[in-house]
């Protein structure tokens, strides 16, 4: 069943490509699903770090707003188009992940999140006061998306455009996170993770793992806020807000971690409330921070635990 599991996942995201159109291709719906997409695919860059080295990173922000910076800036002060912004966003992400992994490579756990949290504290403060990123204002005026594939030129000037762009960026990150379930990095992870002695008695580099790891994350992130930069045309500080890193760890926790469709899942019923069924901005957060604090606290497995639960009593039963 487990062989099973996850090309059913991908197809089941695939065939979410329809979703629009079965809702009737409402704008409201090309809305919900893109920034579902998007919103996804930057918890999924925060979910290799949780699910498979078992640590907190409350500095992905850095990377999400890296990629919202270097589409708006490029796009708008330089002219470039897509692919390079998209470029330019993978290379600064992984520079910074560089750094800022190599600064926290003998920190682990309550440490690490905090480090991870002052490094986004002060990005935050360095793009409200710099010019060259626009200060408090942010950079506006983002062109729409302008791509070129198989020689065919797409524009995301609406969200319906982009809607499929969304759509193949997630598919991608889900295909890369497959891949990174059963790569040798992504095992050494969960060995790191959950037996430490069996990892360094078979020679395995515990921080050089939990450096590739982090490295590898940034990009995801940053290409989520890259074309959310394009979806809003406009980037600002805001971008560094505790509202995305507590959706990202909601996203992550509220269905179970090491699941394929975890993030995504999640992700689409904080959207979805937000979008159909919000009480208003402040009040939406205040559910999200509830949400988050009710899995942690009750059922840290997740829904999918609370499942387990329920079904108990019916296998006793048998």
């Amino acid at each position: 069943m487990k062989n099973l599991a996850t090309p059913a996942a991908l197809i089941l995201a695939a065939l979410a490509y329809f979703v629009p159109t079965v809702a009737g291709g409402a704008p409201v719906a090309y809305a919900a699903c893109t920034t579902i997409a998007i919103l996804a695919v930057m918890a999924y860059g925060a979910d290799l770090i949780l699910s498979y080295l078992g640590e907190v990173s409350l500095g992905h922000t850095i990377f999400w707003a890296t990629g919202g910076y270097a589409a708006s800036r490029l796009a708008v002060n330089a002219g470039w188009n897509g692919w390079a912004t998209a470029g330019a966003a993978i290379v600064l992400s992984m520079i910074l992940a560089a750094a800022l992994g190599a600064a926290t490579l003998r920190t682990r756990e309550f440490v690490f999140s905090l480090v991870t949290y002052a490094a986004a504290v002060v990005a935050m403060e360095v793009a409200f006061n710099w010019s060259f990123l626009g200060g408090s204002d942010g950079i506006v005026g983002v062109p729409p998306l302008e791509l070129t594939i198989l020689g065919h030129g797409i524009t995301g000037s609406s969200n319906a455009e982009l809607w499929p762009i969304a759509w193949g960026l997630l598919m991608l990150t889900l295909l890369f996170i497959h891949r990174f379930r059963r790569s040798r990095l992504g095992t050494s992870a969960l060995m790191v993770q959950m037996n430490p002695d069996l990892a360094l008695a078979l020679g395995v580099d515990a921080r050089a793992v939990r450096f590739l790891v982090f490295v590898a994350s940034a990009p995801i992130s940053a290409l989520a806020g890259w074309l959310y930069a394009y979806q809003r045309a406009y980037v600002g500080p805001d971008m560094f807000e505790s509202y995305f890193l507590v959706l990202m760890l909601t996203a992550i926790v509220i269905v179970g971690r090491r699941l394929l469709l975890g993030p995504l899942i999640g992700t689409a019923l904080i959207i979805v409330q937000q979008t159909f069924f919000s009480i208003g901005g402040d009040g939406d957060k205040i559910i999200l921070g509830a949400v988050l604090a009710a899995i942690l606290l009750l059922w840290p497995r997740g829904l999918i635990g609370v499942w387990d639960v329920l079904r108990r009593p019916r296998t006793t039963a048998r």
